[in-house]
């Protein structure tokens, strides 16, 4: 046991105590989640008047056409439709933590910077969620919308299967934006070849087809992720400055610098 365990260690950029920690911060924002979700699962009547909110915005700029395209999508183009239920139901998690532990394990020296990151906007997501719970579009069929989760795959999103870091009222700001844009701009940028970076710097885009298409999220909610991704980004500019060797996007020329 204790060879196997020396083994590991040494596979480990940082050994098994860093690693640990690494999945340690991860877990604690998790509850996080699950402590928030209680709460604004308390406040129905709060999430679905905030959402009356978001869509008069939209109306009153004339960009109210969520509506309007998954109604379109659906009767024209269904196999889309079940792509964009395939994709929310697995990208989010899948890609993310896929991306994540690729990042620790073959580009170690990037991945605190990309944590930290991860962090700010999970704890503003947290804030965000707590004082402004919003039901998603799915929640309003009289406005012409369509759970094609639960209508296509008959998959209900508040299941097992489809629940992982799910909160009922999270509609404002969304995640699946703020993490496929924390997702592909490091990735894009670590990517060496011409494809590679071409498909990271589509992704996000995706993930907007995918959240509208499948009627979970506003457009508006997407503008607030892709918020919070610039404001998490800005903090882990600003905490690399306390460990810059360590924390800082390039850590090797920070610590030249030194």
């Amino acid at each position: 046991m204790r060879a196997v365990i020396v083994r590991v260690n040494r596979l480990l950029p940082q050994g098994i105590f860093d690693a640990g920690c690494q999945f340690l911060f991860f877990f604690l924002a998790y509850q996080g989640y699950q402590v928030v979700r209680g709460l604004t699962d308390s406040g129905v009547i709060n999430a679905y008047v905030n959402a009356n909110h978001v869509m008069d915005l939209e109306r009153s700029i004339g960009s109210f056409f969520e509506p309007g395209l998954q109604q379109a999508l659906i009767q024209h183009t269904p196999w889309l439709v079940d792509f964009a239920n395939f994709m929310y139901l697995n990208s989010h998690f899948v890609i993310t933590t896929g991306f994540l532990a690729w990042l620790y394990l073959f580009r170690n020296e990037h991945f605190y910077f990309v944590r930290n990151m991860f962090l700010a906007a999970m704890g503003l997501a947290l804030v965000g969620y707590t004082l402004f719970p919003t039901a998603p579009p799915r929640f309003f069929p009289s406005m012409g919308f369509t759970d094609t989760i639960a209508e296509f795959t008959g998959v209900a999103q508040d299941s097992k299967t489809a629940s992982l870091l799910l909160n009922q009222y999270a509609a404002v700001p969304s995640m699946h934006i703020a993490f496929s844009l924390m997702v592909a701009v490091p990735a894009a940028t670590l990517s060496r070849r011409t494809i590679s970076k071409a498909i990271w710097s589509v992704y996000p885009l995706l993930v907007l087809f995918v959240i509208i298409a499948t009627g979970n999220h506003y457009w508006f909610d997407a503008v607030a992720g892709a918020l919070v991704a610039v404001i998490a980004a800005v903090t882990a500019l600003q905490l690399a400055r306390l460990r810059p060797a360590a924390w800082s996007w390039s850590p090797g020329a920070a610590a030249q610098e030194i």
